[in-house]
């Protein structure tokens, strides 16, 4: 049994795969912490093809890439979608939602504020 909260120890070197530590979900969200430092949250989440987060804002920056599948970025200005290999850096506080097109994973890292760690 695994009883790390992360897949890396924020104490030493380490390295993980991107692509496999998530299993297939039929419905729903999955989410896996990465890496938790002060300052620095990176979680990696894997979301069902329709399956969506209702508009949210975080207190920390954001940086999200898009690994696997693709998505809709919802903004008070309009919608951004984004595919596989592309990176979106949304300032702190900024609301948005997001809806997976198809099977989608997203590595974010959230720098900063309350919610990365400080």
């Amino acid at each position: 049994m695994n009883t790390k909260s992360t897949l890396l120890d924020p104490s030493c070197l380490g390295v993980c795969s991107l692509s496999e530590p998530l299993p297939e979900v039929a419905h729903g969200i999955v989410s896996r912490a990465v890496l938790t430092a002060p300052g620095l949250r990176l979680t990696l989440f894997h979301f069902a093809e329709g399956q969506e987060l209702s508009e949210h804002a975080t207190p920390a920056r954001a940086l999200v890439q898009v690994i696997a599948g693709s998505c809709e970025f919802t903004f008070a200005d309009g919608a951004r979608r984004l595919k596989a290999g592309d990176l979106i850096h949304m300032p702190p506080r900024l609301p948005h939602a997001v809806l997976a097109l198809e099977a989608l994973t997203l590595l974010v890292a959230q720098v900063g504020g309350p919610s990365a760690g400080e």
